[in-house]
């Protein structure tokens, strides 16, 4: 057996105190599987299937803050009892894994997400698996090739248009995926990009894998034709490093994080009087020094346009957006008007991961109100205030998506409709009424060993906003396009660059 210490993050505002950190390394340490033992074939019997099921609905109906807030209660319960019912016969984790996930979903609360056990995880880490063979991007009904895997095949290039894979057309096929993923309400833009990200993986969930696929695509001239890809299977390439007897070093994580900080969060700038803050997450630490570095850059510039772009940012530490708000926003402000939980026990500790860290926050920032909830107060009543210094005037460009989630949402909903603020792109995937988040401790099922993911707050952005299930919309709606992706072209920047020219002719 080997022994597991592991902090789950979620959008958390403050760091853990020292003594909270000691009692997670103490409590929340998890025995695992060996690894030699481990194999996703693995078939798990259906009682034990049924008990992992059963368990997660009583743990979604004592703790989940939001269980019932866009679908009813009998609706929920119909479709766990179809789950539970329909587990006839022993399955592996994936299979397993694809019945919670259809259950899950119903809920429609990005933040409650269904993921594979650690064991599944390390064992994907270190194996190479058939997956299939097209990273494909999603939007509406359309799906258009990224990238191909099977670097020989000349039919399948970047731009491609699919409109049918294994007999099933393209719209039906998104629509029987999105039955897989949570997200926020009915702001389905965010299954576009998740999909988009992780097609191989859910297609693998959702319709598992043939020997080949029969794809049909449309040429160069318009015309619909057929084609036939096997699946992918990565084949290590150690031809090269053998041959030189190159001896590859393993990076230190200060290494992986400077890594990570290159090819993610950074300023650029341009010679038109314009920076561009590429935020790709919200967690993770050195961001306040990051943001004041690059204010003080941005003034010392005198810059008077500013790009943000949170295509790529699925949210992280609400503190760290809070920070961020201050240097752009013009009037005081706080998180939310309502941060608020059904409980602060976890009355199913022992599945929840890490359950002790979770309740000593909840019993010291958590009072119980009139309405019988238990409410984060200071998330709900601080006033932040407005930068006094390095404060950004100029005008604002915020570029999102769908996969502008969680935190990241919450930054833009603070901004839009500022004088100086045009927000581009398309709907962010996290809802523009609320979501459920804060912390998100791990649900373990004994059995099974799937992870769920298990917000334990609600939070009310602004409890004036219809609760329409939607996400934040654009002042300026710029979606994709297939000629776009063939020829690399980034449509939503092109739009902020002629929005700047066209301020400099008034």
């Amino acid at each position: 057996m080997t022994v597991q210490c592991k902090i789950i993050p979620g959008d958390n505002l403050f760091k853990f105190p020292l003594f909270l950190l000691i009692a997670v390394f103490f409590f929340s340490c998890s025995a695992s599987l060996n690894m030699e033992d481990f194999s996703p074939y693995h078939k798990i019997a259906p009682a034990g299937l049924k008990e992992d099921a059963v368990l997660l609905k009583k743990i979604l109906d004592a703790d989940h803050p939001s269980l019932y807030w866009y679908t009813p209660k009998d609706s929920i319960d119909e479709y766990f009892n179809e789950t539970i019912n329909g587990i006839h016969d022993s399955l592996t984790e994936m299979q397993f894994r694809s019945k919670l996930s259809w259950a899950v979903a119903k809920i429609r609360c990005g933040h409650t997400s269904v993921r594979s056990s650690k064991e599944y995880v390390q064992y994907f880490n270190t194996h190479r698996m058939v997956q299939f063979p097209l990273d494909i991007k999603v939007w509406g009904d359309s799906m258009v090739v990224i990238y191909n895997y099977i670097k020989r095949d000349t039919v399948f290039k970047r731009g491609t248009v699919i409109t049918s894979v294994n007999g099933m057309p393209a719209g039906m096929m998104i629509d029987s995926m999105f039955q897989f993923i949570s997200t926020d309400g009915y702001a389905d833009n965010f299954k576009d990009q998740l999909l988009s990200i992780y097609f191989p993986l859910f297609y693998n969930l959702s319709f598992g894998l043939r020997d080949s696929n029969v794809i049909t695509y449309i040429d160069k001239q318009g015309l619909e034709k057929t084609g036939v890809l096997y699946n992918y299977r990565p084949v290590r390439d150690t031809s090269k490093n053998q041959q030189l007897n190159i001896a590859i070093p393993k990076l230190t994580r200060r290494q992986i994080r400077a890594a990570k900080k290159r090819n993610g969060n950074n300023l650029s700038f341009d010679s038109a009087n314009t920076a561009r803050l590429q935020l790709v997450t919200f967690s993770g630490g050195g961001l306040r020094r990051l943001f004041k570095k690059s204010f003080e850059q941005i003034q010392d510039k005198h810059v008077t346009n500013l790009i943000i772009d949170l295509r790529a940012n699925s949210g992280g530490n609400i503190g760290a957006c809070a920070n961020l708000t201050k240097y752009l926003i013009q009037q005081p402000f706080t998180i939310a008007d309502s941060v608020s939980s059904v409980t602060h026990r976890l009355k199913y500790g022992r599945y929840i991961h890490p359950a002790l860290i979770y309740k000593i926050l909840m019993f010291v920032s958590a009072k119980k109100k009139k309405d019988g909830r238990y409410h984060f107060g200071y998330l709900e009543h601080h006033t932040f205030y407005p930068k006094k210094s390095l404060h950004f005037n100029g005008n604002i460009y915020i570029i999102q998506g769908g996969f502008t989630f969680s935190a990241a949402s919450m930054f833009v909903s603070h901004l839009k409709g500022q004088r100086n603020v045009t927000v581009i792109g398309e709907e962010t995937g996290g809802g523009n009424y609320g979501n459920s988040s804060v912390h998100l401790p791990s649900v373990i099922l004994p059995n099974s060993h799937v992870q769920v993911v298990l917000p334990v707050y609600r939070i009310v952005n602004d409890a004036k906003r219809q609760k329409d299930g939607k996400g934040i919309t654009p002042d300026i709606y710029v979606p994709p396009s297939s000629e776009a992706i063939r020829l690399g072209i980034d449509p939503k920047m092109q739009k902020v660059e002629e929005l700047i020219k066209e301020r400099k002719k008034i």
